[in-house]
């Protein structure tokens, strides 16, 4: 992974920036699981990157379903503009409900913005998946996040009942942003309820929600959107990932 040169100047090297804090835990995850999937000799390696992690911006899924006034959107700006001014040449969000934001964002930034939830569905298409279902906020879910970008690849979408995913935001905000198990009974009946719906996959749609994948390995069900983020930013630097298994 050398830089080449170009009119006897070093190759500029990407630099990747994670727009972090949302919650913090999932930004820490990314940014190890980047690192664990660089098939790195030394230091120099490694991917170039920067990351923001402003904890205080304002909860996301409450300003989407009308529960708080406070805008992130303002924060999650001038953070990428931060980045960007800190030599970030690509930003990865490691949010799902966060890219209810992303058009407004990406056309505010002189830089691309990965889109984590239009990647992870063209990533289940690829892999054969028919029907998709959808783990994932209150507020990724009111904004069709996921919806939308099913339709657009042309593939079928379910979410869970109205029990079950009452069960999925227990599991998210009282215990994984408290820096607890999830309870997996909770958790297995919002995926069982999308087997029950036809469902070939169901997206782990919240970076909360990859937490659970790395402590109760989960199995080949379940597509975890931080991973198929992973993939993408390392690629986007010029990196090609080693160690993952095949969606």
């Amino acid at each position: 992974m050398e830089q080449t040169m170009q009119s006897g100047q070093p190759k500029k090297r990407p630099v990747l920036g994670i727009l972090g804090g949302l919650g913090p835990a999932a930004s820490c995850y990314l940014y190890q699981m980047i690192i664990d999937h660089t098939p790195a000799q030394r230091d120099q390696d490694h991917i170039d990157l920067v990351i923001s992690s402003r904890a205080s911006t304002p909860d996301r899924t409450a300003f989407i379903v009308g529960q708080s006034t406070e805008d992130p959107f303002d924060v999650m700006e001038q953070d990428g503009i931060s980045l960007v001014r800190y030599g970030a040449t690509v930003l990865a969000i490691p949010c799902n409900t966060a890219h209810y934001f992303y058009d407004r964002l990406a056309a505010a930034l002189p830089v691309p913005v990965l889109n984590m939830p239009r990647l992870t569905v063209a990533q289940a298409k690829a892999g054969g998946c028919r029907k998709l279902g959808i783990l994932a906020t209150d507020g990724t879910l009111l904004a069709e996040t996921y919806q939308l970008s099913c339709r657009e690849a042309g593939i079928g979408w379910a979410v869970p009942s109205p029990e079950a995913q009452r069960g999925v935001m227990t599991v998210i905000y009282e215990q994984i942003k408290k820096g607890r198990r999830a309870d997996m009974a909770l958790f297995n009946a919002a995926a069982d309820d999308l087997r029950a719906q036809g469902c070939d996959r169901a997206v782990l749609g919240c970076t909360e929600l990859s937490l659970v994948k790395r402590d109760e390995h989960l199995g080949p069900f379940f597509i975890d959107s931080t991973e198929v983020l992973c993939r993408q930013a390392m690629l986007a630097c010029g990196v090609t990932p080693v160690g993952f298994d095949e969606f």
